[in-house]
């Protein structure tokens, strides 16, 4: 199966497959993530999660594309794309949304004009309940 990116990934961090990160990321690019984060990740550009890719915390991006498990509350400032491989446990707020057939959602979402969107990080995603992947 193709990967469907707009990204140009040879200027995009990376963290592949296997990776495992606990802390902060910020990156004024786009990041492509593929294995493991644990903390917040504050992108000004995009954000692709791919299908191994798993994120535990918060997310800040530009514009997100997932196809992997999102465990975090994510604000992004245009489109969000949850594809049908992904799975999403927590908040959104979000200018424009798009979610395909198959998606899992689990949360509260907020549309947003895009400029006028939460100022600060949004709290990370707390689960009082396990979801099987």
């Amino acid at each position: 199966m193709a990967k469907s990116t707009n990204m140009d990934t040879s200027s995009a961090n990376l963290i592949q497959q296997g990776t495992e990160i606990k802390g902060d990321i910020i990156t004024q690019g786009n990041i492509r993530i593929d294995g493991k984060l644990t903390g917040t990740l504050n992108c000004k550009g995009k954000l692709i999660l791919g299908e191994s890719g798993e994120i535990h915390g918060s997310v800040v991006c530009g514009s997100a594309e997932i196809h992997g498990s999102l465990y975090a509350s994510i604000e992004v400032k245009e489109l969000l794309s949850l594809k049908s491989s992904s799975k999403h446990v927590g908040d959104i707020v979000v200018k424009t949304l798009a979610i395909e057939s198959g998606a899992f959602f689990s949360g509260n979402c907020t549309m947003s004009d895009g400029q006028n969107a939460t100022k600060t990080t949004p709290p990370p995603f707390t689960s009082k309940s396990t979801v099987k992947k």
